[in-house]
């Protein structure tokens, strides 16, 4: 969606995706897009990409920047920055340069932020490390996650039972 408004020369190009659009495939764009509607597949902008209040995406993200204020179900990379609102429910890997969380933001998943995160991003993290050998080299090894692992997504508590002591009787 372009202005003919000359007026608003430094306002960049958006293409929005209305509330009542489902779009299933991969879509690329060239400027920037806000999703207010479904989309499941792969999405990559090399502007900002925003995933409104409202939107249910299962998908993978990869821009400049991503803002998120619906859901996502799929790893996020922001080159720049992403950034997660108060309404935000993420369930995924993320991976960015810098990382906005508000109050109230959902996310389940590995993060990685920072120099490390561009390099994984650029593709020049290095592939000659070795597994730690101690869980104190793991502590203090910069890249843990591998982006393209399979996640077990379960929280921790779901494992637990509710074991009741035993008690015998004679």
């Amino acid at each position: 969606m372009t202005s003919n408004n000359p007026d608003n020369i430094n306002t960049p190009e958006m293409t929005i995706i209305g509330r009542d659009t489902q779009i299933k495939g991969e879509m690329f764009f060239e400027k920037s897009a806000r999703i207010l509607g479904s989309f499941e597949g792969k999405i990559t902008a090399q502007g900002e990409v925003q995933i409104s209040s409202g939107a249910n995406c299962n998908a993978a993200i990869e821009a400049q920047r991503v803002i998120v204020d619906g859901q996502v179900n799929g790893p996020i990379s922001a080159h720049e920055q992403l950034t997660l609102t108060a309404n935000a429910r993420v369930q995924g890997d993320l991976t960015a340069g810098t990382l906005v969380v508000a109050e109230g933001a959902s996310f389940v998943g590995h993060c990685n932020v920072g120099p490390a995160a561009q390099d994984i991003l650029n593709g020049t993290q290095s592939t000659t490390t070795t597994a730690p050998a101690s869980n104190q080299e793991l502590k203090s090894n910069n890249i843990t996650s591998n982006l393209s692992n399979k996640l077990d997504l379960t929280p921790p508590w779901a494992n637990q039972t509710n074991q009741q002591p035993q008690t015998q009787s004679a």
